[in-house]
């Protein structure tokens, strides 16, 4: 006799439901907005987008334009270092709690807390930020930290929490200090993947801080709406073009670095 075959397993109904779910608010969505697609392409639409591109050009070029332009780049540049140093110094300090090394209270505590700093936008702290430190960039590289504490945080409680728990354990064992086998066994560990997640936010505070400035933050977002709001598009061309420069060169630097820290 053959042997019987035992049971299929029971199907999972949950994915394709989830999946189902999504389409469905895809289409609500679309179907409840007011997209009026046809009017975009109208010859009318089209002049006038035309017309409003030509403004750009040729973008400004005199030289005390530029170094003023160089400036608010340099701005920009150090509020998104700056802020994302005293990110990662924050997110390391609420990792640990994060990641369960202080209690499982405190784990759920320290949670909450990162899920509220991270769910709040830059724009929205940036904002906020404005009322106590005022104008300039120092509000907008306290925004880009909070948000990012935020992130980082989380991301460096994962890392910690999926290493391999066995290295701390035999330091522990052989009596190592809690802290020294943390430091030699665990976090190595963990080192290559939240130096890529630093980097990474670092491309995403580039952006960020350039946009700032339309709340008052400074660098180059400022210079932006500045141009922008007095109908200058040469300037404002200017202060696109060097926008994507500096972000351009960014993310090649952190790309090149992140390929040497990962192989």
């Amino acid at each position: 006799m053959k042997p019987r075959l035992p049971p299929p397993p029971p199907r999972n109904w949950g994915t394709p439901a989830l999946l189902l779910a999504l389409a469905a608010l895809v289409v609500a969505s679309f179907a409840s907005l007011p997209l009026q697609w046809s009017a975009f392409f109208t010859p009318e639409a089209l002049a006038s987008s035309a017309e409003f591109l030509a403004g750009f050009t040729p973008p400004e070029t005199a030289r005390p334009f530029l170094m003023k332009t160089a400036a608010a780049l340099w701005e920009t540049l150090a509020m998104s270092l700056v802020g994302t140093l005293l990110a990662v110094a924050g997110g390391m300090l609420l990792a640990l709690p994060a990641a369960g090394r202080l209690g499982r209270g405190l784990r759920g505590l320290t949670r909450v807390l990162l899920n509220i700093l991270r769910s709040i936008p830059e724009l929205v702290w940036a904002a906020l930020l404005l009322v106590a430190a005022g104008l300039g960039p120092f509000a907008g590289t306290l925004a880009l930290a909070a948000h990012t504490s935020g992130v980082l945080g989380r991301l460096f409680a994962d890392a910690l929490e999926n290493v391999e728990p066995l290295p701390e354990a035999s330091l522990r064992t052989n009596g190592a200090a809690p802290l020294a086998a943390f430091l030699y066994a665990t976090l190595p560990q963990a080192l290559p993947q939240m130096l890529s997640y630093t980097l990474y936010r670092w491309e995403n505070n580039i952006r960020a801080a350039a946009v700032l400035g339309v709340v008052g933050a400074g660098g180059l977002g400022q210079m932006l709406k500045y141009h922008l709001s007095l109908f200058q598009m040469q300037s404002a061309a200017t202060v696109v073009i060097a926008m994507l420069l500096l972000v351009a060169s960014v993310d090649a630097l952190s790309f090149a670095l992140r390929r040497a820290l990962t192989r």
